[in-house]
């Protein structure tokens, strides 16, 4: 009985992580999760003031621009103009998508603790990994590798 309590309350404290969501960015475009079956789809949670969430950016846009098996979807949280938004990720020269984030959007997709948050969900649609802090390309691209190699007998 213990045991079972003790799983319940751990599973409690784990963050909440949705399979579904419905983003739109500020392109206009939506991005739902059931749209990328077959793919990888990595949701990174980051803000303009976060140093870390700034130096992961070259690494998430290369990962962007060359897994052709892999959605990279940026969320800035914390933001008061969505115009300073975009022209921060086009003076960093990002081009994959950005949503401008709020409590509901984040709800839809899990717990945000800090900043940089990232997500990141297999080609079937559920959560694979999760991240608190910043990530490399290196990290996702050896995850992804890990996960994706048929099983040893």
């Amino acid at each position: 009985m213990l045991r079972r309590l003790l799983a319940v309350l751990l599973l409690g404290l784990a963050p909440l992580a949705s399979s579904a969501f419905t983003l739109t960015d500020t392109q206009g475009k939506t991005h739902r999760l059931a749209d990328y079956r077959g793919k990888w789809v990595l949701v990174n949670f980051w803000a303009t003031w976060c140093p870390p969430c700034l130096e992961e950016m070259p690494d998430l846009q290369k990962l962007h621009e060359t897994r052709k098996d892999l959605v990279v979807i940026g969320i800035a949280m914390d933001w008061r103009d969505p115009e300073y938004v975009k022209k921060f990720a086009d003076d960093l020269f990002v081009t994959f998508p950005i949503v401008l984030g709020n409590p509901q959007i984040a709800g839809q997709i899990g717990q945000v603790q800090g900043l940089p948050t990232t997500y990141l969900y297999d080609p079937e649609g559920r959560l694979a990994a999760y991240n608190v802090g910043a990530l490399t390309r290196a990290a996702v691209e050896s995850y992804i590798a890990r996960k994706s190699a048929p099983a040893k007998k």
